[in-house]
This record gives structure tokens, C-alpha cells and sequence, in this order.
């Protein structure tokens, strides 16, 4: 190539069909390379290892169960594997990046040679390929529906850095790399700092961005890469555009531009733009008309957080948007879209959907899901689920849920409000608060209303740990109808519940541990409850599961037996399982198991008032049988502990779902 003779050698086999491509398509990628950064090395050396970790990540064909599907053709399957192995391989060739300390500066470097082989040649390819098309049910094609067959492959970088950010679990992109989970090492590493390199190219013109990337790689040529000269030189070379790259990289962000709103004037919009941080940093205000030409304009910022207006010279813009196509890693897209004409007008319009998808950050999205529900009372319910939130986690979150009650012939439902604080930098990594109310029958012609104040605190965690913690409170208050009959039993018509409760889990997938602990509290009785569990998965699909569970009254001057600890069945006082007959006392709900509190199976006792501890043992033996056995001691007042066992053997009808016990 240009006088220069480049040898790639695999140190793997290549089929005759695929040599015949990568022939044809080699000389292309590096040449595509060598544009970008300048210079190639004379050798090139691809192992297998290195082609299973570096190749293109998201586009293998799918099997599932008798089905196989190719989002993309073997042709398009080679070329990006082999730029994503390439472009990598030549850079390791130029500097040495040391892989602790560096490794965001030649992963980011990589990433946006790949950013920018897609927009020359997969500029519309989508995100899922052919898959829309190959998957058909009575000759529709229903994943057409969603917005995710709509989103192209160049979006996926972003989406990636958004999952995480919105669980939280996203690190800072000067973290060690030892210290980076595995979905990091390529959301962040590779995908954010990308996603990084690619904007700043986007602002300073690829040419001129093209240039410094020569510049310092012909610098740095045989060395160890210094990546705070390449950060200080690259501010240097933009202008002082990247300036905010310094800071930007040694922290987990939350940064977020919001359109706020805007305001024509003769030939121009004055649109007023705001941002949360005092970093520098510039952004992209795109308009739209109404055929679909699209302008874009670039502005820089000063570290001022309020907001400020900015002169846009278009006066035929349909739509006005801020940092499309997740050119730059934000908090929330969904405040960066403003309509200029018809009702929706300085705002958003609002989308109805009826299956859950990826968000689309243009439309304030309602999800309608059918739900359908049973239980003796209601009998079979027919309800409609709405809520706003989709595949991403929001801060902010609403589900209703009204029901119609076939077997009264009323309106029943549930409902709930959310909102999560989730700090970039703090010792907890979410704090969740919000309300619920639901409404229900607990017996015949008998409701309950059942109202919820709660507040999470979920601690931060290792993102390479499976292990989290967290904190729970809640208030609980709780009204029932009564009967004469129930009158007479002293049954408790309204009630507070008071519970504040730890809890610990390390899911890991063969040896799966879970702890928690709680006390509750009420005007009639106070008591502390503890729960472990450990699951090993010691062969495929062969679990043994043991449980342990106590509990203790400190005081007890309750009026009947509604809050004491269940042995073999739970009272359900608050609620919270979803028994299907929850005041049977006979008949087959009445044997619906709740593995909670004493855990048993067989009735061998009925409840404890005092104290209780139990041990339960589950264990696979052959196909869909286990074998199970509890053994445990309680107390009630005025009465002696007593010891009890049972045993039996468990079918695994629908695993974790529908299962029957054979004492």
C-alpha cells in the first residue's frame, strides 16, 4: 500500500470463502486506517484469543431453539469483525498503551475508528440488522413495532453507556482497568470514550481531529502513550474545546444539557439551552423542516450552570434538537427535543405504546400493558397496566394499574409513585422513595385498602461484585371491611406497620447467598425476623437450597393470632404474597405454599406467638423431582417449645412457578 508492504497473518484457520473477502476487504480497511491515523505497521499479527476478544461485539447470528436467524450476511459479519481486530492491532503497533492506566486512550482511539468506518459505510444499518425482517407469525413481522428495529448500529454506543448509567453501576473512565467490570471494559473503555473522540471530531471537523491523532501518534511512535499529553495537547489542537476532557475523565459524570425552550424572532430562534456542570464543554443544537433537511450548529459553553440563550439562523424548522443520536454521553436525552409548530409546540408529544421497548427519548412514552389476574374473591380480573417505565431504568416512575373485578362486578386496582436519587459519587448508589395504595378483595364481599410510604437505600457497590446491600423502611397502614362474624372475633379492622430491615445478597450464579433481617413494629406488638438462604448449584439445572428463618416477639399483646409467625401457611397481615385464596381455611388454596417465615409444608403446626426458628432443606434427586425436609422448634405463651419435622418430595411442574409437594 502506497509503496509499503504490510503483512496480516492468523494464527487460526480461514475458510477459502473468507480469505476470498478479507482479499477484497483488507487492503480497504487499512487504508481507511491509515487515513485516519497515518501510519501502518509492516506486520500484523491476529491470534485466536485476540479475534474472540476484540472482534465486533453485537452482531453474531441467534439460535434459539430450532430457530436461526443472521442479523447480518457472512460478507458484513467479516468486514467489521476484522476493522474492529484491525484498527485495534495497528495501534498497539504505533505506541505502547500500557493496559492498567491507558487503556481508555486505545480502546476510546479504536472506538472511533469504528464510529467512523460505520458512518462511511453502515451510515443506516440498524442496531438488530435483518432480524425484523427474517422474524414472522403468521407472516407479520411484529418486531417492526418496536423502536429498537428502528435504531441504527452507530446508536449502540450510546445505548450501551445509558444502561449502565441508568443502573447506576457505570465507573469512571480513568479507572484502573483491573478494577472495571466486563460490561465496563467495553461500555466505558471502548463505547464512552469513543463516543468522546467521535464528538470532539464532530466539533473541530474529522480533518482537523484526524490531523492531531497523527500528530501524536508520530510523536509517541515506539513509546509508552502519555495520556495527560495527549489530553493537554488535544485541548491545544481544538481550540480549548476539549478542555473539560481532563476532568470529564477521572469521574463518573451526570452531565445534561436541557432545551428548555425557545422563541422565533424575524429569520432566527432564540432557543434557550441549559447545562448542570461547570465544565466547558460544547454541544450540537440540530433543526429539522418539514422535509426532512436537517442544519446543525455548534456552541461552546462557559462554566456558567444557568441558563442561556443561544441564536439559531433558521426560520423553517419543523423540529429543534439537542445532541442527537447520543453524540454525546448525557444523563437524559429526553429533555433535548422541542417541536416549533401545532400542539405539541415548545414541548414533547406524548406516544402511546402497548409492549415494553427501548426508550425513545423524542416522546414522553405511556406504556398500556392487558393484564389479567384471578383470585377467589375477584375471580378473574381484567386490568390495564400503565406506567412510563421501559428496557432503561428512570428516576422518576408511575404504574397504575385499575382492575375490573369479574366476581363483584367493581373496580379494583393498585397503583404507585417513584422517584430514585442516584449520585454519581456517594456511598449509597440509589435512594428509592415513593407510594403505592391497592385495593382488593380478601374475602367474599370483604375489601381491603392497603396504603405504602417506602424508602430504599441501596449502598454502593463493587460492579465487578455480585454482592449488594441495602436498607429498607417502610409505613404501611391498612383498612379492612368487616363482617358481624369477624367483629366478634376481635379481628383488627385498621392497623399501622412500621418496618425498617436489612438486607444482603451475593447472587452469584453457582453459589447464590441471600440475608436479611427486619424488625415491625405496632401499637400492639413489636418483633425482629431473620432469613438466610444459600443455593448451590453444584451440576446444570441441579440445585441444593437451604434456608434457615427466625423470629421473636419482644412484645406481643396483640387481640388475636393475625400477626403471629406462620409454620406452614402465613397470615398474610400486610398484603405482600399473592395468595389466591387468602382467607381459605380449606379446599386447595388453602394449601397454596408461601416459602416465608416457618417455611413447612405439611401442617404440622399452626403459629408461633413467641418465638420460632426452622430449617428448610430442597434438594434435586432426578428430572423434575426434589426432595425437601424441615425441621424446627417454637414457642407460643403460656405453652412449652415444641419440636417438629416434616418431609416429602417435590414435582417441578413450571420450575419456580408451579410446583406441587408430596408429603
Amino acid at each position: 500500500m502506497n509503496g509499503q508492504n504490510i503483512t496480516v497473518q492468523a494464527g487460526y484457520g480461514i475458510s477459502e470463502e473468507e480469505k476470498q473477502r478479507l482479499n477484497f476487504l483488507i487492503p480497504l480497511q487499512l487504508d481507511f486506517i491509515r487515513q485516519h491515523i497515518g501510519t501502518l505497521p509492516s506486520k500484523i499479527f491476529l491470534s485466536g484469543r485476540f479475534k474472540k476478544q476484540e472482534s465486533f461485539v453485537g452482531i453474531d447470528d441467534l439460535h434459539f431453539w430450532k430457530f436461526h436467524y443472521s442479523l447480518f450476511s457472512k460478507a458484513e459479519q467479516t468486514d467489521l469483525n476484522y476493522f474492529s481486530m484491525l484498527s485495534k492491532a495497528v495501534l498497539q503497533e504505533t505506541a505502547v498503551f500500557e493496559q492498567e492506566e491507558n487503556h481508555w486512550l486505545l480502546n476510546g482511539l479504536k472506538t472511533y475508528l469504528e464510529i467512523q468506518y460505520l458512518q462511511r459505510n453502515y451510515p443506516d444499518r440498524k442496531l438488530l440488522g435483518n432480524l425484523p425482517e427474517q422474524v414472522k407469525i403468521f407472516g407479520m413481522k411484529p418486531l417492526k413495532i418496536f423502536h429498537a428495529s428502528r435504531l441504527k448500529l452507530l446508536e449502540r454506543y450510546g445505548l450501551a453507556y445509558q444502561y449502565m448509567q441508568t443502573q447506576n453501576l457505570d465507573q469512571a473512565i480513568d479507572t484502573p482497568f483491573s478494577e472495571l467490570s466486563n460490561f465496563n471494559a467495553t461500555a466505558i473503555s471502548h463505547f464512552e470514550t469513543g463516543t468522546l473522540f467521535n464528538f470532539l471530531a464532530e466539533k473541530l471537523g474529522t480533518h482537523q481531529f484526524n490531523d492531531f491523532i497523527k500528530t501524536y501518534l508520530k510523536e509517541t511512535d515506539g513509546k509508552i502513550a502519555d495520556k495527560q499529553k495527549f489530553l493537554d495537547e488535544l485541548t491545544l489542537a481544538s481550540g480549548y474545546s476539549a478542555d473539560f476532557m481532563d476532568r470529564f475523565v477521572q469521574h463518573k459524570n451526570r452531565v445534561n444539557f436541557k432545551l428548555k425552550r425557545f422563541k422565533k424572532n424575524n429569520d432566527e430562534y432564540l432557543v434557550k439551552i441549559a447545562k448542570n456542570t461547570s465544565m466547558t464543554i460544547p454541544f450540537q443544537v440540530q433543526t429539522q423542516d418539514m422535509a426532512g433537511n436537517k442544519k446543525k450548529y455548534w456552541f461552546d459553553t462557559d462554566d456558567r450552570k444557568r441558563a442561556v440563550e443561544y441564536r439559531i439562523p433558521q426560520s423553517a424548522a419543523e423540529k429543534i434538537i439537542l445532541n442527537d443520536d447520543y453524540i454525546f454521553p448525557e444523563t437524559n436525552f429526553r429533555d433535548n427535543y422541542r417541536y416549533t409548530t401545532g400542539l405539541f409546540a415548545n414541548t414533547k408529544k406524548i406516544r402511546l405504546k402497548i409492549l415494553t421497548d427501548v426508550p425513545n427519548p423524542e416522546y414522553n412514552e405511556i406504556y398500556l400493558n392487558p393484564r389479567l389476574n384471578f383470585n377467589a374473591y375477584d375471580k378473574v380480573l381484567l386490568g390495564l397496566n400503565i406506567r412510563n417505565t421501559a428496557l432503561f431504568d428512570r428516576r422518576f416512575k408511575y404504574s397504575f394499574t385499575p382492575y375490573f373485578s369479574t366476581g363483584t362486578g367493581k373496580l379494583t386496582g393498585s397503583g404507585s409513585v417513584g422517584y430514585s436519587f442516584q449520585p454519581a459519587e456517594a456511598f449509597f448508589r440509589s435512594l428509592d422513595v415513593g407510594v403505592s395504595a391497592s385495593h382488593f378483595h380478601y374475602d367474599y364481599d370483604l375489601t381491603y385498602q392497603k396504603f405504602t410510604a417506602f424508602a430504599n437505600l441501596n449502598f454502593a457497590k463493587n460492579p465487578r461484585s455480585d454482592i449488594g446491600r441495602s436498607i429498607q423502611f417502610a409505613y404501611n397502614y391498612l383498612e379492612k371491611d368487616l363482617n358481624p362474624e369477624l367483629v366478634l372475633q376481635n379481628e383488627y379492622g385498621k392497623y399501622n406497620l412500621w418496618n425498617i430491615g436489612y438486607a444482603y445478597s451475593d447472587r452469584r450464579l453457582i453459589h447464590e447467598r441471600f440475608f436479611s433481617t427486619g424488625l415491625q413494629w405496632m401499637e400492639d406488638f413489636q418483633k425482629i425476623s431473620s432469613e438466610f438462604s444459600y443455593r448451590w448449584e453444584y451440576a446444570e439445572d441441579k440445585k441444593i437450597l437451604l434456608r434457615w428463618f427466625g423470629g421473636y416477639f419482644f412484645t406481643n399483646k396483640t387481640k388475636n393470632d393475625l400477626f403471629d409467625y406462620g409454620i406452614a401457611r402465613v397470615s398474610n397481615y400486610a398484603f405482600s404474597y399473592g395468595l389466591l385464596g387468602q382467607s381459605a381455611t380449606s379446599g386447595l388454596l388453602a394449601q397454596q405454599a408461601i416459602i416465608a417465615e416457618g417455611g413447612f409444608k405439611s401442617f404440622v403446626g399452626d403459629k408461633a406467638n413467641q418465638w420460632i426458628t426452622t430449617v428448610n432443606v430442597d434438594s434435586h434427586v432426578w428430572k423434575w423431582f426434589n426432595v425437601y425436609a424441615d425441621a424446627g422448634m417454637y414457642k407460643n405463651r403460656d405453652a412449652g417449645a415444641q419440636f417438629i419435622w416434616d418431609s416429602g418430595v417435590k414435582l417441578k411442574v413450571i420450575p419456580d412457578f408451579l410446583e406441587v409437594y408430596f408429603p
